[in-house]
């Protein structure tokens, strides 16, 4: 584990150099590389290094923070050709990288805590310093107060699991201590809001309309699943207590649909993902909530899947961005007649986005589905309607943008460049290539 660490760590002296960001680019897909062929062969905790290990599920979403990043770099090339603190930006990346290798790899729950807090400042720095509008630093203050009031309650517990078990080691914790109603919120309430779950959304959408493609990318493939992987790493000693679950179900499934409707009457190509987002992540809460098998390894599954394909569309919207300067769907329309070859990446990317086969989220949304009907059967209801509205929304997005008469301001085809496509491939490839392989990220507890 640290072996990789020192990798990372030694590639932030690089982005002193003056042209050095297809070179670090290429050393960090190299990286991933390696790091495909560590994976842990046993369905157990392996490659242990002092505070760190990693499982299967750890392993998934270190493997994709390296991915994502990769792919920011490749995306954000507008920065290196308009020299705009391209240094500065790579080490950001590079920070947010190490941040976010920490936080999954860690085996004890206060270093988790650590660079799972550590890891907002990074994405706030994005935000701030590359986003588009002078309304990026209310977008940025969102951020940073919402998870930050939410995570301190998360502190005070793992004190209080301390005190009572006088270890913090994750493959060792026990449910053998008092657990009460404050104990339980204060555990799961910091994750929760970093899903996020519907009521305390708010920042998601602020954050991601105002933050550049990088940082539309990362919190949208990464820092979402922070929350998810805390909440499957905090269940352990949390499955007794039990009580409380059908209040989450019960939000997250009626808000998914309440933000599926609202998806559907969005003019901003960006916030349209972004609520998407909102909406796949309210039924990954809905599935671990559930405390079943099903459940755990579909939120896993749809973590992974959503990770890519959300990042993908995000790298869309930016293409569009690029030539034309605006999000709206009033001018990114007919792009058919515009950029005709990116219309397939388009179509190829929003069926993922509606778990249409052979990608990676139809499995992760069939697991769920089971995992929550299985748990009641009242939960059909909002399912049926959630299922429907996201194929809605989706073909929305996709028959607006690339369909009907094109904006009079645009005066010729463009095409893509050629590091866009491969950057959409690499994004698209994976997703559907990992459903012929499922076993090993579905069978893993």
């Amino acid at each position: 584990m640290l072996m990789f660490l020192m990798y990372l760590i030694f590639l932030i002296p690089l982005c002193l150099l003056s042209n050095s960001w297809w070179m670090i680019h290429s050393l960090m897909f190299f990286l991933c590389f390696l790091f495909m062929f560590s994976m842990p062969s046993m369905f157990c905790w392996g490659n242990l290094s002092y505070l760190f290990g990693y499982d299967l599920i750890s392993f998934g979403l270190v493997l994709l923070s390296l991915w994502i990043c990769v792919l920011m770099i490749m995306a954000s090339e507008s920065i290196f050709r308009n020299n705009y603190y391209n240094n500065f930006f790579l080490f950001i990346v590079i920070m947010l990288l190490i941040m976010l290798y920490c936080t999954f790899s860690s085996m004890n729950l206060f270093s988790f805590y650590l660079f799972f807090e550590g890891s907002l400042i990074p994405t706030l720095f994005l935000i701030l310093g590359w986003g588009y509008q002078p309304e990026r630093l209310q977008a940025g203050i969102y951020l940073l107060f919402y998870t930050l009031l939410a995570s301190l309650p998360l502190l005070v517990g793992m004190f209080y699991v301390y005190n009572f078990l006088g270890l913090l080691y994750i493959p060792l914790l026990m449910n053998n201590f008092y657990i009460n109603n404050l104990f339980y919120l204060c555990m799961i309430m910091a994750f929760l809001v970093k899903m996020p779950m519907f009521l305390v959304h708010l920042w998601l959408p602020k954050a991601h309309v105002e933050a550049p493609v990088s940082g539309s990318m990362i919190l949208a493939g990464v820092l979402l699943k922070l929350g998810g992987y805390g909440l499957l790493r905090v269940y352990i000693f949390l499955t007794t207590f039990y009580l409380f679950n059908y209040i989450w179900i019960s939000i997250s499934l009626v808000g998914g649909v309440i933000v599926s409707l609202i998806c559907m009457r969005q003019t901003d190509l960006k916030s349209l993902i972004a609520y998407s987002s909102v909406a796949h992540m309210g039924i990954v809460i809905g599935g671990l909530m559930t405390l079943n098998y099903w459940g755990f390894c579909g939120s896993y599954i749809l973590m992974i899947a959503h990770g890519l394909c959300s990042s993908g569309l995000f790298c869309l919207a930016n293409i569009s961005y690029e030539r034309l300067n605006s999000r709206s769907l009033l001018i990114n329309k007919g792009l058919m007649s515009f950029m005709p070859s990116m219309t397939m990446w388009w179509f190829l990317l929003s069926s993922c986005n509606m778990a249409a086969p052979p990608s990676l989220n139809l499995l992760g949304e069939i697991s769920l589905l089971n995992s929550l009907i299985g748990w009641s059967w009242l939960t059909m209801y909002m399912l049926i309607f959630l299922s429907f509205f996201s194929a809605a929304y989706t073909l929305y997005l996709y028959s607006y943008s690339q369909h009907g008469m094109f904006y009079s301001g645009m005066y010729s085809c463009s095409l893509g460049y050629l590091r866009e496509y491969l950057l959409l491939f690499l994004h698209w490839f994976p997703l559907n290539l990992l459903i012929l392989n499922s076993d090993i990220i579905a069978f893993w507890l």
